[in-house]
């Protein structure tokens, strides 16, 4: 039986225990905590944090393959293992372009993939002006490094505020190159995202593209599919395709994108792993995307990603307090749902934004109003009346 390792055992690598039971794998966690959902799937566990190397040499030792939840890692350190003949996948070379959200531009752009304009900036605003009157505010401002969840991304309306988000943000200072990157802000009509995945022996397959909406930079529903134009489906898995070949992936990768009011698609962010717009394949396909990542990595063939409803609706269920309940009655009213598939990460504690779960209906006909209907739904369950501007 193949052994997985997976860096990382937060929720996308507890979504991969029923799969591994299904195909015949078991999964060594490398996580910080006991209490992280997937200790509780893990076959075996190395507690230390995921850019610890010595704790993943351990790992290394106790399966066959190396995987990974997040791109929280040391590439630099994990090369050395690499070197030794720890396999990885997706491999570090692969990786490497995408951590860092500058690089991961540039990659995209030397692609010929589109891409908003952007450029690098240092917490001194070297030669910022003349490049923000170019884009004019508002822009973007993104932490290059470790921001997921709308953590370290900005929408800045003017240069003031621009100088006064470089100086209260918290920098390196040990740092020899620019932390930030600018980026025109896109007057998006829908944001998009469509999760791919790439075999061994380079075959790729693609799951049906969606729309993801987000509040407060977090998502909060996924609709699958999205209703776009075919012509415009079919460009996306083109891009999917030229990226993943390009970097030789093996795994799963999910690729966000945003849909302007002219009709064109842009390409905003990589995440090099499982990702959240993709949850609707857990109860959506016959093999989602955590048995496909599994597949990938084990060099197993991919397998199916029709959807088999007409439609689905995935709702996040996010941290609105900070306690420690595991909000039982709301989670039996959402399950009564017709369609429901109610995903609970046993999380211990809940704060503000935290993603505590997910539930996803699935739709006999394809229908965005009536898919947004059933979101605002779940969510009246889910939040306090007094949240509910948050919907």
């Amino acid at each position: 039986m193949k052994r997985v390792g997976i860096i990382g055992g937060g929720q996308l690598a507890w979504m991969m225990g029923d799969a591994a039971k299904k195909i015949g794998v078991e999964l060594v966690v490398q996580t910080p905590s006991r209490n992280d959902p997937a200790v509780t799937i893990a076959q075996d566990t190395v507690f230390a944090a995921v850019d610890d190397a010595i704790a993943t040499e351990i790992l290394a030792k106790k399966c066959d393959v190396i995987t990974f939840e997040n791109e929280f890692v040391n590439l630099d350190a994990l090369s050395l293992l690499a070197q030794q003949g720890v396999c990885f996948r997706p491999s570090l070379k692969s990786l490497a372009p995408l951590l860092d959200k500058y690089h991961q531009r540039c990659y995209l752009r030397d692609l010929g993939l589109p891409v908003p304009d952007f450029f690098a900036v240092d917490e001194h605003l070297n030669s910022v002006q003349s490049q923000i009157k170019a884009l004019s505010f508002p822009v973007v401002l993104k932490s290059r490094r470790h921001g997921y969840d709308g953590q370290g991304t900005f929408i800045i309306p003017d240069w003031a505020t621009l100088q006064q988000q470089l100086d209260t943000s918290i920098k390196d200072k040990t740092a020899s190159q620019p932390l930030f990157l600018i980026e025109e802000f896109v007057p998006f009509t829908r944001e998009l995202a469509v999760i791919a995945s790439r075999a061994v022996d380079g075959e790729i397959v693609t799951y049906p593209v969606v729309e993801t909406q987000q509040e407060q930079q977090v998502c909060r529903r996924v609709i699958a599919p999205a209703e776009i134009a075919p012509h415009q489906a079919a460009e996306i898995k083109a891009i999917a395709h030229t990226l993943l070949n390009s970097l030789q992936v093996v795994g799963v990768f999910g690729i966000e994108l945003f849909l302007t009011a002219d009709g064109k698609v842009l390409v905003n962010e990589i995440a090099p792993r499982t990702h959240n717009s993709g949850h609707f394949s857990l109860d959506g396909c016959e093999t989602s995307q955590f048995e496909q990542h599994l597949r990938a990595v084990c060099g197993l063939p991919l397998g199916n990603t029709t959807l088999n409803a007409g439609s689905a609706v995935m709702v996040n269920l996010l941290g609105y307090e900070n306690s420690q309940s595991d909000y039982k009655n709301q989670r039996q009213a959402i399950a009564e749902i017709p369609q429901s598939h109610l995903h609970w990460y046993g999380k211990t504690e809940s704060r503000p934004g935290r993603k505590l779960g997910h539930v996803t209906v699935l739709l006999e006909h394809q229908h965005r109003d009536q898919a947004i209907a059933i979101a605002h739904k779940i969510e009246s369950i889910w939040y306090p009346s007094s949240l509910s501007g948050l919907k």
